[in-house]
């Protein structure tokens, strides 16, 4: 008999695949939650690309933002900021796991350890290459400046992963409590920082309880709390409505990311604004459930969003050193722009846009290289990786876990 398998890469090899995928799925899966975690993280990429600049001034290369001289391109920190919502679906994922944990017997340890693990095994080979990377350029004349820019734009990433690790080891603790409680303390660390002049080191504390507040809103959606649509638009109105007003009379920053240079970053750490601004982003990803739902019934949808949160860590850990990797390597050609010069007009945005797509292959590139350490690796690889190889004969649910 004649064998007529398409040939892999075509568009009819790629749909075959999506359908395997798509039927090796769990029926009861919710595909709006990964669909949720594939666009924060997919923003979080795209946000830090867009604002991010390398600038090469003599033999030092420098951080420098386009927010910096266009303050007006600060909408683009609300589309690509996202990390509300990546709090938002972890804590719905961590609580009901925990729950189901608990219902099967499966000791706290046991159940911290497997989730921890994913989110740390990608962290190695980022702190290998990058710890022998600063050396070698140390010791090949680099100068220092210009390694620990680059140093500390491959390990940003890093303060994220710590925040919620520890959020998600304290989730037994976490899923009952309501989310006012920590919106609570934000509001006050800010009103003792900003309106009676206290400390600066005591906004750290929103370091935790800024990020508290998706986090126990993904709980509140495990409850049942949120599952009407009243929940959505109410979280919307009121994070937009109470953003709006403190950017425009409360003296907080436009942007939702940090600006070098600016005195006072909403990210770094977490601002009253940052929150609010959270929780309206939250309450649209809980409007956008049912449609997500709808759109990830289509095989290849779901497919590109399950092989996101497969690779999460993975483009989430390196996106930065893609970045950095096409900037350094094309200024052997000189000074390019959208690269090396100066963020300070629409000719570098234009520029910048046109470098995305190299980036991304570059990331590629990394994805390649280091996927397997998110993914375990031989007898631990994910199935969804077995799933849509054409010689599997096996159908299983993929593994898209956060």
């Amino acid at each position: 008999m004649t064998d007529v398998t398409p040939p892999r890469g075509t568009p009819a090899s790629l749909r075959g695949t999506a359908a395997r995928i798509d039927a090796a799925t769990p029926a009861g899966r919710d595909r709006a939650v990964d669909a949720l975690r594939a666009f924060a993280i997919l923003g979080v990429v795209l946000g830090h690309w867009l604002v991010t600049a390398l600038v090469a001034d003599g033999s030092v290369l420098r951080t420098a933002s386009p927010l910096q001289h266009m303050a007006w391109l600060a909408p683009i920190s609300w589309l690509f900021q996202t990390l509300a919502v990546f709090f938002l679906v972890g804590g719905h994922v961590a609580t009901r796991g925990w729950a189901a944990a608990r219902d099967r017997g499966t000791p706290y340890g046991r159940w911290l350890a497997a989730r921890l693990s994913r989110l740390f095994r990608p962290v190695a080979a980022v702190l290998v290459l990058w710890t022998v990377t600063a050396v070698l350029l140390l010791l090949g004349g680099a100068e220092y400046a210009t390694v620990h820019t680059l140093v500390k734009l491959a390990w940003s990433p890093l303060w994220f992963l710590l925040v919620f690790a520890a959020l998600t080891a304290a989730t037994p603790l976490l899923a009952r409590l309501h989310p006012l409680w920590p919106l609570v303390v934000v509001l006050h660390v800010d009103l003792l920082r900003f309106g009676f002049g206290g400390p600066s080191w005591l906004g750290w504390v929103n370091l935790a309880a800024g990020w508290l507040v998706p986090y126990t809103l993904g709980a509140a959606w495990t409850r049942g709390e949120l599952d009407g649509r009243r929940a959505g638009w109410l979280l919307l109105a009121g994070g937009t409505a109470a953003t709006a007003a403190l950017v425009a009379w409360a003296g907080y920053p436009a942007s939702m990311v940090g600006v070098p240079g600016a005195q006072v970053s909403n990210l770094n750490p977490p601002t009253l604004a940052a929150v609010t601004f959270g929780l309206a982003q939250c309450g649209l990803a809980l409007l956008l459930r049912e449609p997500l739902r709808r759109a990830m019934r289509r095989p290849v949808a779901w497919a590109a969003v399950a092989l996101v949160n497969l690779s999460a860590m993975t483009i989430f850990l390196w996106h930065q050193t893609a970045l950095m990797a096409t900037t350094a390597t094309a200024l052997l050609a000189g000074r390019l722009p959208g690269l090396h010069t100066l963020p300070d007009g629409l000719d570098w945005v234009a520029a910048r846009l046109a470098w995305l797509p190299v980036f991304a292959l570059v990331l590629a590139c990394c994805w390649t290289a280091f996927r397997s350490w998110e993914q375990g690796g031989g007898r631990h690889r994910s199935r969804v990786v077995r799933t849509h190889r054409p010689q599997g004969r096996r159908v299983s649910g993929p593994r898209v876990e956060a």
